[in-house]
């Protein structure tokens, strides 16, 4: 059940459009299969950072002040509840399109992974979604391989998505398709981000 939580979260948030996303889309259209391959690897580089950081910080604060916990707790929900309200807001603004540059972009196999670094380590709202992961998955006292198996399954649903995300791409219609739908699946990720930001905030533990 508590890795089926933290899947269920981290699938929502690999999901849900964003820098990273929009990074990955561009090298995937813009570049060769290489440089795509290379930008993913950048990018699952920082979730596995951000995945390290938020397991070990967060266990090592709940250990320092246990009060801690419900801050972050409430901290967490009310980040989520912002982030679906966001997209529902965005939901209703004129439909905007993926800027495609004509040349190809240029950039190394190496360039491109320090670009998908750099841009999942520069997102600040990574540090306080993985905090709030981890706040509503790990009590105090949980034991440690809980919180290795939640970064093992972020990695690896990471993985996937963008993965996946870069064979789909190499099909124009599939890009096609993606920009009529993105309203549909903005709107659904922010009513998913919203239940789950009242029920952490909200819940005893």
């Amino acid at each position: 059940m508590f890795l089926l939580t933290v899947a269920t979260i981290w699938t929502i948030a690999a999901l849900t459009p964003g820098p990273n996303f929009f990074m990955v889309v561009r090298c995937t259209l813009t570049g060769s299969r290489k440089i795509a391959i290379s930008a993913v690897a950048g990018t699952i580089t920082g979730t596995l950072c951000w995945g390290l950081a938020g397991w070990l910080g967060v266990g090592s604060l709940f250990m320092a002040a246990p009060i801690a916990y419900m801050g972050l707790k409430i901290a967490g929900g009310i980040y989520l509840l912002w982030l679906g309200l966001r997209l529902l807001w965005q939901v209703r603004q004129p439909k905007g399109d993926m800027i495609i540059p004509a040349n190809k972009v240029k950039l190394t196999p190496m360039g491109a992974w320090r670009l998908g670094l750099a841009t999942n380590l520069a997102n600040p709202k990574s540090a306080l979604f993985v905090a709030s992961l981890f706040a509503a998955t790990m009590a105090p006292g949980t034991p440690w391989t809980h919180g290795a198996a939640a970064v093992v399954v972020m990695v690896t649903i990471s993985t996937i998505w963008y993965a996946g995300l870069v064979a789909a791409l190499s099909h124009r219609t599939v890009a096609d398709a993606y920009q009529r739908a993105r309203r549909a699946i903005d709107a659904l990720a922010g009513t998913i981000f919203i239940g789950f930001g009242l029920k952490l905030a909200l819940s005893d533990r």
